[in-house]
């Protein structure tokens, strides 16, 4: 198994522990996606309390990527993806979150 099938196996035994049903195809496109970062310790996962951190997962994903306006609801839909994974989870997996913010907006197609 190379190393990328590592981390999405993790990835989709994580889900299955918090108890998110996930499209593992989905879930491999939006991994992909990620590149590189999802081997560094730190990139490869969201830090819930650095808001600056928060914002760039904003600007770069969910209005860069996704193609959606800036609103209130994105910083909604971010706090409720956060509580999903879990608050006292350390390892908000960024590949999850991003997964879990693609399916809320609807935007499965941005990975077909």
């Amino acid at each position: 198994m190379n190393k990328f099938d590592e981390k999405l196996a993790q990835y989709v035994e994580d889900a299955k522990k918090i108890g998110i049903s996930i499209d593992e195809n989905l879930l491999k496109l939006v991994t992909k996606g990620l590149g590189p970062s999802i081997y560094s310790k730190d990139a490869s996962t969201v830090a819930g309390t650095d808001q600056s951190e928060l914002d760039r997962l904003k600007n770069n994903f969910l209005i860069k990527k996704l193609g959606l306006k800036d609103g209130p609801e994105l910083n909604d839909a971010i706090h409720e993806a956060l509580k999903i994974m879990g608050t006292s989870n350390k390892n908000k997996h960024r590949a999850l979150v991003y997964y879990l913010l693609t399916v809320k907006f609807n935007k499965q197609s941005l990975y077909k």
